[in-house]
């Protein structure tokens, strides 16, 4: 391990002194902001959890757990603002039923879901890489419109609410930035 630490630090590279970059500051987190990132975390999540068992959708959990990354650890980026949140969901979610419902559950309405999701969440400034797991669940598992509404337009906003409370306590706290 020690050798490979010697050979990285000899190499020059872009990537890894952004990566170093990046650990720094993560590594420099006060505890309260930890804290507060834990808290926001674990109840956005425990609502979300909540609907997935309600609605008997376990698969929707990765992708509200790849929101609550971005809402409660990284809530500065522009794919954590309330828009892109609501927005990239309810749009990939929207596509991803009407793609079911055009063409059935097949491995390429699943990639043509998930592709139009991307697309469209670009085009309408929403980027929000978890929207593309919610349309991949609403294709793989045959989901109607009332998909769109509950659990994913419930479970976002619940979360963004949640993030919107908890990235605003203490010094310093603005969400939505910008």
């Amino acid at each position: 391990m020690q050798e490979l630490d010697r050979v990285l630090e000899q190499q020059e590279s872009p990537a890894l002194d952004r990566m170093e970059k990046i650990r720094a500051a993560l590594g420099n987190l006060p505890w309260g902001e930890t804290l507060r990132t834990a808290a926001g975390s674990f109840a956005g999540i425990s609502l979300v959890a909540w609907l997935t068992y309600y609605f008997k959708l376990p698969l929707l959990a990765p992708s509200f757990g790849a929101t609550a990354v971005l809402l409660y650890a990284a809530c500065h980026v522009p794919m954590a603002q309330p828009r892109n949140a609501i927005g990239g969901h309810l749009i990939s979610a929207a596509l991803g039923v009407l793609t079911f419902q055009l063409f059935g559950q097949t491995w390429w309405s699943i990639a043509l879901g998930v592709t139009l999701a991307i697309t469209a969440m670009v085009f309408s400034g929403t980027l929000h890489p978890p929207g593309g797991a919610t349309a991949f669940v609403a294709v793989y598992t045959g989901q109607d419109f009332s998909f769109v509404f509950a659990p994913i337009a419930v479970g976002v906003i619940l979360m963004v609410l949640v993030a919107l409370v908890t990235n605003n306590l203490g010094k310093g706290g603005r969400y939505p930035a910008g």
